[in-house]
């Protein structure tokens, strides 16, 4: 088959650079500019001073102020269960009934017992009266006479003895009736209506004291020295710190409190001190055994810029915003970093009150850049 090849003139071949060059020029020659697109748009926000405290931020557990663990002092069949599994209970309330037939029955012969011992103890003062009396007119012998006094003597010991085995009855028969020691929150019923049950079973239930309530974090050493040295500036006690609380959702616990107890001891694996606070919790949000953010005061108020954590921006150099100038063009500015306040952060240097500083849209922006600027808004949480 032949091969069929075009040729194009040389001509034509010289034409087609040239049509590209034109191709960048107008109709008089010169270069055509470039068509630049509008300023980016970004988010700013406007710095102020504010008072901020300065905060120190830890791990706690919540704690019940009292526990307690529902024992069986004595054995039986559960008769009754008297209350509604975590419900709220007072003092004094019966919780619990073990059948208590047997030991009424126990009470009823110590009872009879107890009759017995004074009728012997009657019979044998008499006894020893007329003795007394017989004696007189040598009419007994006076070794007759001390028998019936020993025998008087072992007759009261005898009352003495009947009542403290009545008392131990009595005890025993109102340990079939279990009452809550403490007002409080009870949990689960460990054993049903029937079952046998002992000082050896365990705990039938746990009853835990709900308002007030404790919650425990570790301090270092070191947290600890710097917390006194603020509180002695302050004129003050360290236990006079308060103490806020931030619940699972982020939201501010409504309760504050204060330090009420440092431990005496320091954790020899930790090399961390207890610290505890106690808190009211009337509505029960706080539930023993949770773990929680505690925020500590470290400071009086002071003055302070706050900065959007989302502004900061670090490299190899270190931390840096972009602030505008009066005309809108960005610029670097590097700052440090303070204690962190929720979404915001202090910045000790770098910034003033009055700087605009961007927030959103910072990735489309570069030093020297003129930017169109709006308001940032933060975002509402529900």
């Amino acid at each position: 088959m032949m091969e069929i090849r075009w040729h194009l003139p040389a001509r034509v071949g010289l034409l087609v650079p040239l049509l590209v060059a034109l191709a960048g020029c107008d109709g008089t020659g010169r270069d055509t500019p470039s068509v630049e697109g509008p300023p980016p748009s970004v988010t700013v926000v406007q710095l102020e001073s504010e008072r901020v405290t300065q905060t120190a931020r830890f791990v706690g557990r919540v704690v019940a102020a009292e526990r307690v663990e529902l024992l069986a002092r004595v054995p039986g069949f559960l008769r009754e269960t008297r209350f509604i599994e975590g419900q709220k209970v007072t003092v004094g309330d019966r919780l619990f009934l073990i059948e208590p037939e047997p030991y009424a029955t126990t009470v009823a012969q110590r009872q009879a017992d107890v009759a017995r011992a004074r009728a012997e103890h009657t019979n044998a003062l008499a006894q020893l009266r007329r003795g007394e009396q017989l004696l007189k007119t040598n009419d007994i012998a006076q070794a007759r006479v001390d028998e019936l006094r020993a025998a008087e003597t072992v007759a009261e010991s005898g009352i003495a003895q009947a009542e403290a085995a009545l008392a131990s009855a009595q005890l025993n028969l109102d340990y079939t009736e279990i009452t809550a020691p403490i007002s409080g929150r009870i949990g689960l019923s460990s054993f049903t209506v029937g079952s046998f049950v002992g000082p050896e079973s365990g705990a039938l239930a746990t009853l835990v004291q709900m308002d007030p309530i404790y919650v425990q974090f570790p301090l270092t050493q070191r947290d600890l020295l710097e917390h006194r040295k603020r509180a002695a500036q302050r004129g003050g006690a360290s236990e006079d710190t308060v103490v806020h609380l931030e619940l699972a959702d982020g939201s501010l616990y409504a309760h504050g409190s204060r330090i009420d107890f440092l431990d005496v001891t320091v954790d020899p694996g930790t090399d961390t001190v207890l610290v505890r606070a106690s808190f009211p919790n009337p509505e029960g949000i706080l539930i023993p055994g949770q773990y929680i953010n505690v925020t500590v005061d470290a400071g009086s108020p002071e003055s302070a810029v706050l900065l959007p954590q989302s502004a900061v921006q670090i490299d190899q150099v270190g931390t840096f915003v972009l602030v505008l100038d009066e005309e809108n063009r960005v610029q670097v500015r590097r700052v440090t970093l303070g204690p962190q306040q929720g979404m915001r952060a202090v910045i000790p240097t770098g910034l003033a009150p009055g700087d605009r500083v961007i927030v959103e849209g910072i990735q489309k922006v570069r030093p020297g850049q003129q930017v169109t600027a709006a308001p940032w808004q933060p975002a509402v949480r529900n």
